[in-house]
Parts: structure tokens; C-alpha cells; sequence
């Protein structure tokens, strides 16, 4: 049965009624006017001190006796055919348990530093010297690099046709590919939004059109460096059951992808992540390394610790992927948006979802009614890219809201009024644009480009982020409550490192009227309960609603009870601040303690579940903006960040100390993405040149702004919590603000990232200044 509730909605203090139904055993949900105890407060990690003091345990500190260590032989070249493989030698190298080849032979490379020969031995240092006796030989191929190189007609091949079946051939290599959309050469696409837009009509619109910026962008390839690189340590507990210690984003899609590699059913799989030194996207699955700890852990009958080093993690531990973008964007005399065009490229190496979502914030953030949009895939013989902190909207937003930008100059707008004007049907949006002009003090900006004199020039400039409500249903949270008053609740769900034990203890504590210390927490474990992956800002917004709905429940079982003890029904029982009583007799009071210990037997065990929302949310996006100030030297063409203000939303905000971290995070990144990081492949070679934190660069403490964060709250009364995501927002606008405040400093646009040095010098050159 349902019942109806009547919900305060809205932005802030903005709120409106709205009524909704929720099921008879669940709770109503947090809205606009409820005030909270934990919830939405600054609370510092349950899990600070064991990390601070290194009693946090990660996948790399596991030791378990006779542990062996694996280790992988990689092909120096980006395109080959592996013709032999002679390991004689290597075998016999003492302390040497097991050589294994990572695919049968004839096996095909497809870039540098792809696995060819896994070892395992009783130390790090025999495993490295057993690969050096490894003998292999290769049929070198040629190889393509970059997009632009790729696309041309007469550039190798990296896959002949659609590329191979799933389970066909190399296996562990090939499945990066699936067959979907047409393919021509090395280019996979385009794939077309929406699906029935016309080119001819945009263009029609475009050439119609009183202002219209046309121009190209592109964006380098950024590798994943999370301080704990990828790995494992997998033991079998005997030859069909299997558990594996993972640097993972998600237990149960890794738990999955060893059940199915290696045919196993999925309880014979168990998934530990108890600790984890950080991921943004790289780290779903079980991978080559995990797959052939696994078997070389069968071989040997012995646990095996395979885990990248800092050159594997950078070579092909994940990246964001590199594009090439050429936009067109017209509007009317009065500002209105007429018309968006698109032609996006985007490379994932030897695989596909290069140009995945690099449409979507030209699609969802402004009001256009023409818009066509093309995602295209190109094929290098480079290494897989993966999912990386709001896979394609860095780059999608760094082209269009220069775009932006760009045309409300040219028709003579104020850039921040011109986006005002042209997303009218967000109302987050709205308040937010208020609210960070505010705080940053948009009004007082020089509106003059290049304004300043001498060396020196400052410049301010803004960008929209756009990203989604994306949930899943199913997760299952346990709660025990035991006869001695503790409360301990179980989920799967991993920590990566953005806080969801603190999150959870809160959820379950402000609804029990418990303390945050009174709840135990007990997570990142795939025999715990079916929990969310850390990927699509989705895991908070997934796992606290079932979280809460298990307290929910365990505050009903303790009304039972009481009710058993003041010798009435449950229905008569009042809960407040973890004391019960009967209505209209508030004298008569009973701990929550007092009232455990009346639990029949030790404990009772209820189990919450992740269901649909309540109702939908329009538009389901998350918004977000950030405002930066920037210096830029004219003599050297250093830039440098002097602040960040960061506007955004994400629902009900659970915990304002992590969530302002992952903001801070996002805009560092961010940053850093803006003017330094870029993988550098050597052009005759395919080898990457800077693998590692010296040569790879990576924005320090010296390079962090000023930090001013907003956080709005956004009641939406969907589930029974509200909480939305906050992972990657936060990054999306950053280097598209950075790249507006260049331009407002320097009067010239800078379409290629990174922002270095020697493109700022150059675009000066082009411009005449110095």
C-alpha cells in the first residue's frame, strides 16, 4: 500500500508543496523543512584516524603467507604480431613459480606496453629478472598515432574490420571493441543527436543567423594518477572459490568480471576492497593484471599480488581520452540561441567510447531548438582509455562554453547575462548564476578585454557544468541491531575515498536519533550486500536511500519492542532522540538501550532496499558553474590561477566537509588538466616518453588557488534521503572558466589544451602583443 505525503521542494529557502506517494513501510522523505541533527553538517571522517595513522589496510599493504608476486614482460612496440615466446630460462630462474603467456599465440599488439608474459615469483626483484631471460618475437607492424593521423585514409589499420569477436582471438585485448555503428578506416561513427536532426536544416539556421562563432578545439589525452595504482591480490581457497583484495570502484562488477572470465559462478567469487588510494574511472573491472593474478594464483597454488607500478599505471593504467572538436553555434539579434552544429572526434587508443558523451553538454545546458551533433570514434595504436571524473564533458564543455563566451563578446552581451539568457528553464541554474556572481563579484569585472597594462595581465571568465541523476535500484542495506543497544549496518559498497562509511553512519544515526559514533559501519565486502559502483557520481544518491529505509525498519522492529514492554500495541509507540514512549505519556520513557536489551534472543537483522524514486525529476541534471581569475605573464606565458569560486548542487547535501573536498578535488583537477597534464608518445616509437610524476605533470600545492565553494541546497523529495551525486560536476567547467579568464586577460583564444607556456606565447605572436 501507498500513502500521500506532502513535501516542501525547491532551491534554499525557495520552496513550494508538492504531494507524492511512498509505500506504508518507508520513510518520509528529508524535504525542505526538516531539520536535521547530522545531516548536511561538517563531520569528520569516521575513517581519519586509521588512515592517518596507517592502520587503514589498501589492497597494496595485504601480505598473506607465501604470498608470490606477479609481474608482467610488455611489448616495447604500439602495433606487432607476437610470433614466439621462449620462457625455458625464465622458468628455471630460482624462485620463479609460474611464466604464463597472457594470449595464445600468434598474438596481436595493438599499442606499447601491452601485456605479453606474466611471471610469478617469491619477490619483486626475481620476477624482474626473470622477464629480462623472456625471449620474444615480434613482426613489428606500422602504427598510427593521434586523431588527425588516424583519420587520414591511408593510415594503418588498428582493427581490419569491426574488430573481433567477443572471446575470439586475444581475448583479454579484444573485447575493448563492440560492434555498433558503421565503420570507415580507423573512424567508428558518427553516432547522431538527436537521432532524427537534420544537418541541412541547421545549416540552413546557421547561415541565417545574425552572430555566428565557428571554430575547433582539441584536448590532450590525461592519464588516471590515483595515488594507489591498479591491482590485486587474488587466493583461491580452494580450485572453484576465489577471493580477491582489489583497488576497485566496484566489488560487484569486479566480482563479476572474475566470475565470468574465469567461469565461475558469482558466490565463488568474493571482492574485498576494505581501503582504496582513489579512483576516477579506470577501476571497474578485473582487468589483464587481475585475470592473470587469478590464473597464476591457480598455477601455483599460492595467493599473487600483481600491481602496476607508477610507469604501468601512467603506460596503460587508463586515460581520459584526447579529441577533436569543431563546433558552430549562431544566435539572433537579442542573444537567443538559433542554432548548434557538432563534429566531434574523440580516441580511446585501441578502443571505443572515445567520443562518448562529448555532445551532451551542448545538448543539455542551453536552450536550442536546432541542434545536430555528431560523436565519432577514432582508432590509434595507443592504450585503452576508460571512463575518467565525467567521461567527455571536460572537453565538451571546454569547446562549447569558449563558444559561448565567444558569441556573447561578439554580440555585445555580458557572457554571464548571455548564459542567463539561455537557460531560462533550469531553475537551479538560475539561482546559482545569482549566487556565484555574488560571491565572486562578476559586477565589478572590467568588461574591456585586455585591459590591463604592462607584463602582467588579469582576466576573469565563467563556464556552466552540466551532469545527471543517475541511480540504480536493488541495493541492499543490512542493519543488526544487538541486545546490548550497537548498531551495525552492511553494504558492499567500496570507498574509494570520498567518505561513504562517514556518509552512512550519518544517515543511519540522524534517523535512529543515535550518535555518529554509536553506528558501526561495515562496507567493501561483495558478500555484504548488493551495493552501487563509484562511478556516475551515483554511489551516495544510490545506497543512502536503502541505508535509510534499513533504520527506518530497525526503528520500527525496536517500536515492537517497546510496545511489548509498556504492554500496548507498536502503533502507540513514539520514537524521539532514541527514546520511546507511549503517545500522550512522555514520563514514561525507555532508552534505546534499555529497550535493546529486551530484544528477544541477541540481535534482529532488517534489510533496506534501494527502490525507484518517489517521482521524477525535471530536467534530472545536476548544474553547476565556476567563476576563475587568472594572471597571465605576456613574457614567459605562464598562467596562473588566483581563485576559484565553485557553485554547485547535488540534492540534499549529506556531508559539507567531504563534499567541499570533492569539490576542492574536482577543481584541481581540473587546473591541472587546464595547463599541465598531457601524455607525450613518442612519434617514432609509441612509447609514452613521461611516464611517471616528474616528467607527467601534475598541478602541486604551489598551483592551488583560492578555493571559494557555494553549495546549494536542492530539495527534491525523490527518495528517501534526496542526495545526488557530487563527483563529477565539480571538474566538468573548470578548464572552459580557465580558458574564458585567458581570453578576457589577453584578448586572444586559446582552443588547444593544455594552456602551456609556448601556446600562449604563440597565440600573442599571432595577435601582435608581447
Amino acid at each position: 500500500m501507498a500513502k500521500d505525503v506532502e513535501l516542501h521542494v525547491g532551491v534554499g529557502k525557495d520552496l513550494s508543496t508538492m504531494t507524492t506517494k511512498i509505500p506504508d513501510n518507508a520513510p518520509r522523505p528529508w524535504d525542505g523543512k526538516y531539520q536535521t541533527k547530522h545531516i548536511g553538517k561538517r563531520v569528520t571522517r569516521i575513517d581519519g584516524k586509521a588512515k592517518a595513522t596507517g592502520k587503514a589496510k589498501y589492497t597494496f599493504d595485504i601480505q598473506l603467507p607465501g604470498m608470490l608476486h606477479g609481474q608482467f614482460v610488455r611489448c616495447p612496440y604500439p602495433s606487432a604480431i607476437v610470433e614466439s615466446v621462449d620462457t625455458v630460462a625464465a622458468e628455471a630462474y630460482p624462485g620463479v613459480k609460474a611464466v604464463m603467456l597472457v594470449s595464445k599465440l600468434p598474438m596481436t599488439i595493438r599499442h606499447a606496453d601491452q601485456e605479453v608474459v606474466a611471471i610469478a615469483a617469491t619477490s619483486p626483484h626475481i620476477a624482474n629478472e626473470a622477464a629480462k631471460l623472456i625471449k620474444i618475437k615480434y613482426t613489428k607492424k606500422p602504427f598510427v598515432l593521434g586523431i588527425e593521423n588516424a583519420m587520414s585514409d591511408t593510415a594503418p589499420l588498428v582493427f581490419k574490420s569491426q574488430g573481433p569477436k567477443k572471446g575470439a582471438g586475444d581475448d583479454l585485448h579484444g573485447g575493448a571493441v563492440k560492434k555498433s555503428n558503421s565503420q570507415k578506416g580507423n573512424i567508428r561513427g558518427p553516432r547522431i543527436t538527436p537521432t532524427d536532426a537534420s544537418i541541412e536544416k541547421v545549416d540552413e539556421k546557421l547561415q541565417n543567423c545574425a552572430s555566428v562563432v565557428e571554430a575547433t578545439y582539441q584536448t590532450q589525452v590525461q592519464t588516471h594518477s590515483a595515488l594507489e595504482t591498479h591491482g590485486v591480490v587474488a587466493k583461491w581457497e580452494d580450485d572453484d572459490h576465489l577471493t580477491v583484495w582489489a583497488s576497485t570502484q566496484s566489488t560487484f562488477v569486479t566480482r563479476n568480471d572474475f566470475a565470468t572470465r574465469l567461469e565461475l559462478p558469482q558466490a565463488n567469487v568474493r571482492v574485498i576492497t576494505e581501503h582504496m588510494g582513489g579512483g576516477f574511472g579506470a577501476k571497474f573491472r578485473a582487468g589483464v593484471f587481475g585475470i592473470m593474478a587469478a590464473k597464476l594464483a591457480k598455477k601455483t597454488q599460492s595467493p599473487v599480488k600483481l600491481m602496476h607500478n607508477r610507469r604501468e599505471e601512467h603506460a596503460s593504467g587508463g586515460n581520459r581520452p584526447d579529441t577533436l572538436q569543431k563546433l558552430a553555434i549562431g544566435c539572433d539579434k537579442d542573444g537567443t540561441l538559433s542554432a548548434i552544429k557538432l563534429h566531434s572526434y574523440g580516441s580511446c587508443g585501441m578502443a571505443t567510447g572515445g567520443a562518448s558523451k562529448l555532445a551532451w553538454p551542448a545538448k543539455n545546458i542551453y536552450q536550442c531548438d536546432d541542434v545536430y551533433l555528431e560523436e565519432s570514434d577514432v582508432f590509434t595504436h595507443s592504450s585503452p582509455g576508460t571512463a575518467f571524473r565525467a567521461p567527455g564533458h571536460p572537453q565538451g564543455a571546454f569547446a562549447l562554453e569558449q563558444t559561448i563566451d565567444e558569441l556573447a563578446y561578439k554580440v555585445n552581451i555580458d557572457p554571464l547575462e548571455f548564459r542567463k539568457k539561455n537557460s531560462l528553464h533550469h531553475k537551479v541554474r538560475q539561482a546559482e548564476y545569482e549566487v556565484g556572481a555574488k560571491k565572486f563579484g562578476w559586477d565589478k569585472r572590467n568588461p574591456k578585454v585586455a585591459a590591463d597594462k604592462g607584463v602582467i595581465k588579469r582576466g576573469v571568465g565563467m563556464a556552466n557544468s552540466v551532469w545527471y541523476y543517475f541511480y540504480m535500484t536493488g541495493f541492499q542495506a543490512t542493519i543488526e541491531v544487538h541486545n546490548d543497544g550497537s548498531v551495525e549496518l552492511m553494504n558492499g559498497v567500496q570507498d574509494l575515498g570520498t567518505g561513504i562509511r562517514t556518509i552512512l553512519a550519518m544517515v543511519v544515526a540522524e534517523e535512529l536519533g543515535l550518535e555518529i559514533a554509536d553506528i558501526k559501519i561495515r562496507i567493501g565486502d561483495s558478500t555484504l550486500g548488493y551495493g552501487p559502483a563509484s562511478g556516475g557520481s551515483q554511489t551516495t544518491g544510490g545506497i543512502t536511500p536503502a541505508a535509510r529505509d534499513a533504520a527506518y525498519l530497525a526503528k520500527m522492529k525496536m517500536k515492537e519492542v517497546a510496545a511489548t514492554a509498556f504492554s500496548v500495541e507498536a502503533k502507540d509507540i513514539e520514537c524521539d532522540s532514541a527514546k520511546f514512549f507511549v503517545k500522550g505519556k512522555p514520563e514514561n520513557v525507555m532508552t534505546w538501550k534499555q529497550v535493546a536489551a529486551r530484544i528477544p534472543g541477541d540481535k534482529f537483522m532488517v534489510i533496506g532496499e534501494r527502490k525507484k524514486d518517489h517521482h521524477t525529476i525535471d530536467p534530472a541534471t545536476v548544474a553547476g558553474m565556476q567563476f576563475a581569475e587568472v594572471e597571465v605573464d605576456t613574457e614567459t606565458g605562464v598562467v596562473k590561477v588566483n581563485r576559484v569560486v565553485a557553485v554547485h548542487d547535488c540534492g540534499r547535501p549529506m556531508n559539507r566537509l567531504t563534499l567541499e573536498s570533492q569539490i576542492n578535488g574536482g577543481v584541481i583537477q581540473g587546473i591541472s588538466y587546464a595547463l599541465f597534464e598531457d601524455r607525450i608518445l613518442d612519434r617514432n616509437y609509441g612509447m609514452m616518453v613521461n611516464p611517471n610524476l616528474e616528467q607527467y605533470k601534475i598541478a602541486g600545492s604551489m598551483d592551488v588557488p583560492e578555493i571559494d565553494i557555494e553549495i546549494m541546497d536542492v530539495h527534491h523529495g525523490c527518495s528517501s534521503t534526496g542526495a545526488i551525486g557530487i563527483g563529477e560536476p565539480a571538474t566538468v567547467p573548470t578548464a572552459a572558466a580557465i580558458a574564458n579568464a585567458v581570453y578576457h586577460a589577453i584578448g586572444v583564444r586559446i582552443r588547444e589544451l593544455p594552456i602551456t607556456p609556448d601556446k600562449v606565447l604563440k597565440a600573442l605572436a599571432s595577435k601582435g602583443d608581447k
